[in-house]
């Protein structure tokens, strides 16, 4: 259930700059104590102390070593356990906006675009927080604490390094604009060849029977080696941001190593507040120019981390607000946002189902549905018929929130369908569609569906209603493939009547082509199965079956005029109390 959007974190939001961080950039600062008394160690040696002068500060040198060293590797465990969990969560989020989306929405994200971008994609969110933050945290913080230190001692050299550094972040952030195109531009290109290839492995019997198998695997190449082109390009563009960041922060460097030197040498007597840097003043400065532009290049390092990360957070946000929202605030699938408290809790009875004025069309496409009209009683039974393109499966997805309807009136059992309640309306109804998916796992998981309530007893008696208890690799305990391997086109089609059947409160079944591609007598038995079930009940199929729709009673042609759907069923028709009513 996907989290309403007040306490939905946006999929771009950053962790907070975490302790690890902090500890990370305390651990670069601890190089100014060991600058200092390394520059005294020499200076003593210079001056004549001997060996005497150097003893207390190695010992120093040796602590604040060991102390660096586990603040940086404390730092960087724990900003790396930060940086998992949000990549958990972000995943998470973009999952259950997926979920929450509708299997019937054509501009839903395509399966293997999702599985690239959660699976592949987002890894690259992990070096951009782990490498990256800290990175820039660092060089908000450890350049201006030595340039400050620095500036005690001489404001030339100080000067000099504030001059060079800003030129660098003008070119990498020049740069940066690049790489982040270039990584955006090949992550589209791997996903896109990421759909492609799953599209084709599941079409794979098709391309064989169409001899395209060498074409396909051309253009798979082609795909390959775009790809690795936009890669090179990342690569090169990486390259020089760590180019660009080198030539400046070396000439920083010689920059003060050359005042430093003149200075000593007494050519250039200025820049030191009035008085003469010693060589212990002289070296300190030395030894901190360089740490002032490691920040600098630690960050030019992971540059290219930078914009993965921000290309990688960019889709899932994308993947967030597609399954969410559509253009315009629309939401992708009725009831996407979370589920409310029902205000009309069902009275456990069949609801009837009532639409007016609806209109819906799919994307680029002319309507199916303008004006169109429906009305059923409670505990009628309905079969829809029509042509293929009729929009059978198209009102079923309406009836149970998983399409957007563009204008008009859903109402099930009184309670108006709406963002706020569809999750609660869809509770009592029980769905079977044309090409049920099987999951790996045991035939009482795949009845179950992980659903509170059920257990062995339900499963059984779900499965002895759709007649599976007979069937050996149907036994509850027997283990299916991924997709339903080990079972029949049939067997597969009981095993959706039997998850519907396990579902005790749903009052509402839609059925969609319950009996296609099916012989005979596997479609009269899941019919018999059906009609079994349905007492009771109201129950909508969507079916070009006419022998289904005859044992059903009344018909709904898709293809009449509108008003016909409103009138009363044909004489025998199931119910024909009920069928008769006319509902206000």
């Amino acid at each position: 259930m996907t989290p309403p959007p007040s306490q939905r974190p946006h999929l771009q939001s950053l962790p907070a700059q975490g302790l690890g961080s902090v500890v990370q950039g305390v651990a670069a600062l601890l190089w100014l104590p060991q600058a200092a008394l390394l520059a005294w160690a020499v200076d003593g040696l210079a001056s004549g102390r001997g060996l005497a002068a150097v003893g207390w500060p190695a010992g120093g040198i040796l602590l604040l070593g060991l102390l660096r060293s586990a603040c940086e590797a404390w730092g960087a465990r724990r900003v790396f356990l930060q940086a998992r969990a949000h990549l958990t969560a972000l995943r998470a989020h973009a999952v259950a906006a997926l979920a929450a989306g509708s299997p019937s929405d054509r501009t839903r994200v395509p399966s293997g675009l999702a599985a690239s971008v959660l699976a592949e994609q987002a890894e690259a969110v992990v070096p951009y927080l782990v490498r990256y933050q800290p990175a820039r945290w660092r060089v908000m913080v450890v350049p201006l604490a030595i340039a400050a230190v620095v500036a005690c001692l001489s404001w030339i050299a100080a000067l000099v390094l504030l001059v060079a550094a800003p030129l660098i972040p003008v070119f990498m952030v020049i740069v940066g604009m690049r790489a982040q195109a270039a990584s955006k531009a090949q992550m589209l290109e791997m996903g896109s060849m990421n759909a492609f290839l799953l599209d084709r492995l599941r079409g794979l019997a098709t391309l064989r029977a169409l001899d395209a198998v060498d074409a396909t695997a051309r253009r798979l190449g082609d795909s390959a080696q775009s790809l690795r082109r936009r890669t090179m390009a990342v690569l090169r563009i990486a390259f020089l941001s760590s180019a660009v960041l080198e030539l400046f922060s070396a000439l920083g460097v010689a920059m003060v190593a050359a005042y430093v030197g003149f200075h000593l040498l007494g050519t250039l007597a200025f820049g030191a507040w009035g008085n003469r840097l010693s060589l212990g003043e002289g070296l300190f400065i030395l030894l901190l120019a360089p740490a002032f532009f490691e920040p600098l290049r630690d960050m030019a390092a992971v540059w290219h981390d930078r914009a993965a990360g921000e290309a990688a957070l960019n889709a899932l946000g994308q993947m967030e607000r597609h399954g969410v929202a559509l253009p315009g605030g629309r939401p992708a699938s009725v009831g996407a946002v979370a589920a409310q408290p029902n205000p009309h809790p069902h009275p456990h009875t069949a609801p009837s189902v009532i639409v007016r004025e609806l209109r819906f069309a799919h994307p680029g496409e002319s309507p199916l549905f303008d004006g169109f009209e429906l009305r059923i009683a409670a505990g009628e039974h309905v079969a829809l018929l029509g042509a293929s393109g009729s929009g059978k499966t198209a009102l079923l997805s309406l009836l149970a929130g998983l399409l957007p309807a563009a204008s008009g009136h859903i109402e099930i059992g009184g309670v108006p369908m709406s963002d706020r309640n569809a999750t609660a309306l869809r509770e009592r109804m029980g769905w079977m569609g044309q090409k049920p998916h099987v999951f790996a796992g045991s035939v009482a998981a795949n009845v179950a569906l992980g659903r509170a309530g059920i257990g062995a007893p339900e499963v059984a008696s779900a499965m002895r209603l759709a007649r599976l208890e007979a069937v050996a690799q149907a036994h509850p305990g027997v283990a299916l493939g991924e997709g339903g391997v080990g079972l029949s086109g049939g067997e597969a089609a009981r095993l959706a009547l039997a998850r519907m059947a396990a579902h005790a409160g749903a009052d509402l079944l839609l059925a969609d082509e319950p009996t296609a591609h099916l012989d005979t007598e596997t479609a009269a038995h899941v019919a018999d199965a059906l009609l079994a079930l349905a007492r009771g009940k109201t129950l909508i199929v969507a079916t070009h079956d006419p022998v289904l729709a005859a044992r059903i009673g009344r018909v709904v042609d898709l293809d009449a005029e509108p008003m016909e759907h409103a009138a009363r069923p044909p004489e025998g028709a199931r119910n024909p109390a009920r069928s008769a009513e006319v509902l206000q």
